[in-house]
């Protein structure tokens, strides 16, 4: 999950750094950024839901 939690401390310090500044598109991308993270990081959830279930079928027919 490190590319999530990447992207969502990404645009928190965009963001932060928009809000100091004053920047509302540095602002904006910050925020982009961490709803990108967000949904990144239900993807990667769902995939290892998936892989979780698969290996339980595999194991099933075993």
């Amino acid at each position: 999950m490190g590319e999530s939690h990447m992207d969502k401390a990404k645009g928190k310090l965009k963001e932060a750094a928009g809000k100091a500044t004053g920047n509302e598109r540095l602002k904006s991308e910050g925020q982009a950024d961490q709803m990108k993270g967000q949904a990144r990081e239900v993807g990667e959830k769902a995939q290892g839901k998936v892989e979780g279930v698969r290996d339980s079928l595999k194991r099933d027919d075993s």
